[in-house]
């Protein structure tokens, strides 16, 4: 048998085997920098869009729930002609068990007639609605009006509806939604 002479450094087998599983142990701090860099960036896109997209819906939402309050009142008027339109939004709710009555006309989901000011609102809208009586026993018109609880995050617009049935919006000023005809006329009709 021939032993060789080996000349030089001489490895080990542990030695070699350690570098490799070394080099397999994971990520490197940059490798991770870069994919956390690359979720910021999809994050910054994307979050401004989706802010968008929910005051869109906040907005087509209280759109949706003047036309509601609006036929609400018509039906109101119909079903009780002593009195006119409501009152007020709340008139045109319900209680449980809904017995149709002039303070709860059970015509209106809860969730729209009971957000007013002061309350948490609802789609991110506050609501309110009058029943004008021009100094007569009978509320011959209606004021129906929405309005953001928070201006420029949970809405842009105000929107207010009154007897014709046409559907006004302006941009938001904040505060209480339109309750007089002067200040709803003010607004243009929404397309």
């Amino acid at each position: 048998m021939h032993l060789k002479k080996v000349t030089g450094p001489v490895l080990s087998r542990s030695y070699i085997l350690g570098n490799a599983m070394r080099k397999q142990n994971g990520f490197s701090l940059i490798e991770l920098l870069i994919v956390v860099a690359i979720i910021l960036i999809i994050a910054a896109i994307a979050i401004p869009n989706l802010l968008r997209a929910r005051m869109a819906a906040n907005e087509s939402s209280a759109a949706a729930g003047i036309r509601s309050i609006t036929s609400a009142e018509v039906a109101y008027y119909g079903a009780f002609p002593t009195i006119g339109y409501a009152v007020q939004l709340q008139d045109l709710g319900r209680t449980a068990p809904c017995v149709p009555a002039p303070t709860s006309a059970c015509l209106l989901d809860n969730n729209i007639a009971n957000a007013v000011p002061g309350s948490a609102g609802h789609s991110g809208y506050q609501f309110l609605a009058t029943g004008l009586n021009f100094g007569s026993a009978l509320n011959s018109a209606f004021v129906a009006g929405a309005t953001p609880v928070t201006p420029s995050s949970s809405g842009t617009r105000d929107f207010c509806s009154i007897t014709d049935g046409a559907l006004r919006s302006q941009t938001t000023a904040g505060g209480v939604p339109p309750n007089t005809l002067a200040a709803c006329l003010a607004y243009a009709i929404a397309q």
